[in-house]
Order: C-alpha cells, then structure tokens, then sequence
C-alpha cells in the first residue's frame, strides 16, 4: 500500500493577521461542541495562572504598566530617550499595527513615561485594567506603512533612523522624525520610505539587525540569504554624532538623493554591500558582533547557525549544523562579550554558544542549554546591564529571565524549586498568549517593554507591558538582606513606640 503523499506546507508565520469579524463568528459557528469545550477548558487554566500572576504584582515588580492595543503588534523597540525628570523619564517607543484590512498598517511613534526605580506604589502598579489604555504611552506620530510590520530595529548610533520588514523582499529604512504624521484611514496612500534597501530574490519577513559600530544594515529572508547594507553615505554626518542626537530637533537626517536613480513614489533605493549564502532554508533572525561590523551571525529553518566575515568573503566562516533539534527563530550576540551567542528555538530550548568551541563531532555543542519554555521560544536579548543576564520569550505566554552564572552554583541549588529550570530566576507571566517580541531599556536599568498576540483574551488586539522586576530579586544577596534587616529594626522601633 502506497503511503499517502505529504499534505502542502502551510507557510510559517510568527504573528498571525486578525480574521475580519465575519470570518470569527463563521469559524466559532463551524467549531464542533468538543473543540469550543477544549478550548474554554484552556482559557479558564490561562485565566487562573493570570490571576494568580497578579495577585503577586506588588510583591515581584518595582513598575507594571499595562496598555491594551486596538491591533496587534509583531514588534516593540525603545527610541531616544527625550527628557529625565525627577519621577520619571520620558522616551520614544516604535510598535506597528497590524490591521485586518479595514485601515492601513502603521509604524508607530508613542512616547512613553518611564516611572524610575523606587517611585511607584505597590497598590498603583497592581490596580490596572486589563481592557484600557495606559496611561504611560501616548501616540505620537502615525507613518502608513506599506504592507504590515513584521520587525521594527532601531540604528545604534541613532535610534531616530528605524529600519522595518514586511512580507516583500525589501527592508525600509524610516527617518522617523522627519516622516509626516499621518492619518490611517481605508484608502490612504502609503508613507513614503526614505530609503529601500535590495538585494533580497524572495520574502524577508524577520531576520533584521542593525549595527552597533557602523551605520550598517543586515536582513535575512525566504532566499535562503543574508544581506548586508552600508547606510553610511545616505545619513548626515550628524546622524550619528552623538552630539547633535536631540530628539523631534526637526529636518532630516538621510541625505536627499537627485532624481537620477530616485523611484519618485518609492524613496531612493539601496544596493547590497555583500549576499552571503549558506543556509539551506529560510534565514529566520541575523546579528553583528558587537565589536565588528564585518562579522555577524543567522540562524534559520535549517536549524543552522552560521557565523560570518565579511573580509573573507561570501561563504559561510563556520556552519553549526542541528544547533537545535528544530528550526531556529532567533539570535543575539552578547554586547559584553564577543564569545557568546544565544539561539532560540521551536524546540522549545535557548543555547548559550562559544564561538571558540561550537561544534563536537560536526555538530553544535553550546555550552549551555537552557529550558523552560514548553513552546517554541520567539526571542531572545542580552541584557545590557549584566553580561551574564538574558531574555527569551515563547509561544507559552511566558518572558523569562535568565542568568547563567546562577547555573550549578551552590546557592542556586539551595534556593531553586525542584522542578525549577537551571538559571532561570524571574518569570514574566503578565501576557496570556504568545510573547512576539521584548526590548530591554538601554536608558532605563532593568527596564523591560513586551507584546503579546493575545486579542482572544483581552478583547483587543493584544498586550504591550512595560515593567521592571523588584531589585530586591537581581541585586547581591548581601546587599539585599542587610537592607531587610535595616528594614525590619525599623519596622520593630515603629512596633514598640507607645
């Protein structure tokens, strides 16, 4: 008996388009007794882990806000941070809005009010509902965005100058301050990019990093490649002097090209500086090596990681095959050392790298693995603000927070549950459906913003949360018990007092 022939691929994608309204009510009416039971027994487990999660938000966080999205975002990046006042900062946000077709997708500019460490009472962070608006992001600007944003990343050098992935082959470079404000609405024109990056032959939907040494620009994408820019002679001088780096100052910063080669509707399109091949599938995430702008790293659908030098060349510098046991959906280099990588994966599993010792017996051999996640994990992030400390975020709902000098320590067996994974020591469990993507706050130690696609248990179009984990949880053990003791004597001296 012949064996039946392989059902199509359904093409993978990380966040999905909200069906129009009609399309829900038709597929709930169609849905069997058994799947509608299914799927409220699930829900009604979502909503205890929640409740319980926010019962314990005065005790775990030092700020929370939570802001309900009208659609949702793939995306969450910091901008510039625009002023420092005494409670609290005030800085740029990017988010997109990913429509159903009824008005245009957006990149969008909010300002949001950081509220600093210490500042907000127990009671204010945990009194929020789950349905409203935040009152710590306010839009600001509306670009219409041609096609819906899948990657939104910021230049290093200024993060006024975004660059965004859609489903096409090309990357489009925003100078965000400069771009008009528009209003979204059915049958607007799109906003015009102020560059088009080529050099793509298929899709590039997520893999994209910008450089932190050069004005560079790195894509990967369903061609199997990856694609490297130079934006170095289309941006001012002053785009990336660190002194002329004032946000909103107006005019801007990417050089206006002649009509010579300018698609008039299109903005001025870029060539590729290099086409790297190596992978055997779709290119999923890409990252430079802090230190260089001529290394950096892919990983993709061939459960490859790849590094790369672009002195040497367009071959691939070292291939680790199965680094995973599944595809591979994200990469990030850690700023505070050049040797270790980080790979995420439908596996469920993050993988620490040495690029000194990747690979035994032809195969990727990281030098730690870290699971907690029962989900494909969609992200990960170096924290900038301790080098062993990271971010991954999954499918499970859940962001959690990693440091990897706690791993096999005495005092980490000593208080780790049992049933604890190794190394892990926070776990953000404020988003009730798969975490899409996280950005930790270089301006604002510890500070963390977060999205989630859960439109089904919000009644929007899902979760966006800014908050920071009580430094009581990541600061030195010693330092935390002379300060409860100090606090205790205190609270003893009160008790006494007639």
């Amino acid at each position: 008996m012949e064996a039946a022939a392989a059902a199509p691929q359904v093409p993978k994608k990380r966040g999905r388009k909200p069906k129009p309204k009609e399309d829900q009510q038709q597929q709930q009416q169609s849905a069997g007794p058994r799947m509608k039971e299914g799927k409220k027994a699930h829900q009604h487990s979502v909503d205890d882990k929640y409740t319980q999660w926010k019962s314990l938000v005065p005790v775990l966080y030092d700020w929370l806000a939570n802001h309900n999205l009208v659609w949702p975002s793939l995306s969450c990046r910091w901008g510039p941070q625009l002023e420092q006042a005494t409670y609290k900062n005030r800085q740029r946000l990017y988010l997109s809005e990913q429509t159903d077709g009824s008005v245009p997708n957006t990149l969008v500019i909010a300002n949001c009010e950081v509220v600093k460490s210490r500042v907000a009472a127990a009671e204010h962070i945990s009194q929020f509902n789950e349905e409203a608006r935040s009152p710590f992001v306010k839009k600001y600007k509306t670009i219409i965005h041609p096609g819906e944003v899948n990657r939104i990343r910021e230049l290093p050098q200024n993060s006024k100058i975004v660059a965004t992935h859609t489903d096409s082959p090309d990357v489009l470079i925003w100078d965000v301050e400069a771009q008009p404000n528009r209003h979204a609405v059915l049958g607007a024109t799109n906003s015009r990019p102020d560059l088009i990056l080529t050099g793509h032959q298929d899709n590039a939907e997520f893999a994209l990093a910008m450089c932190p040494t050069e004005p560079y620009v790195l894509s990967g994408g369903k061609d199997k490649s990856v694609v490297l820019w130079s934006i170095q002679d289309h941006i001012t001088s002053s785009a990336t002097d660190p002194a002329t780096k004032s946000p909103g100052s107006g005019g801007s910063i990417i050089k206006k090209a002649g009509d010579g080669n300018d698609k008039a509707t299109d903005g001025p399109s870029v060539g590729p500086r290099g086409i790297y091949q190596g992978h055997e599938d779709t290119v999923e995430d890409v990252a430079f090596c802090p230190s260089s702008a001529q290394e950096f790293c892919s990983v993709g659908d061939d459960s490859c990681l790849i590094l790369w030098d672009a002195r040497d060349g367009t071959n691939p510098a070292i291939k680790v095959e199965k680094a995973h046991n599944a595809d591979l959906h994200c990469v990030d280099w850690n700023p505070h050392d050049d040797n270790l990588i980080l790979t995420g994966s439908a596996d469920t599993s993050v993988c620490m790298f040495d690029r000194r010792n990747l690979t035994s017996n032809g195969v990727g051999s990281p030098v730690y693995k870290f699971e907690g996640h029962n989900a494909a994990v969609l992200c990960v992030q170096w924290s900038p603000d301790k080098a062993s400390v990271f971010g991954s975020s999954a499918e499970d709902g859940l962001l959690n927070i990693w440091d990897y000098e706690k791993v096999g320590k005495r005092s980490e067996r000593l208080t780790r549950a049992l049933n604890s994974p190794a190394g892990l020591f926070f776990q953000h469990a404020g988003h009730r459906d798969k975490v899409v993507d996280f950005h930790w706050n270089a301006s604002d130690p510890w500070t963390v913003v977060s999205v989630s696609d859960d439109c089904d248990t919000t009644g929007g179009g899902g979760t966006l949360q800014i908050w920071r984990m009580s430094d009581l949880i990541y600061r030195p053990e010693d330092e935390v018990l002379a300060e409860l003791e100090k606090f205790k004597s205190h609270v003893v001296s009160c008790a006494s007092k007639p």
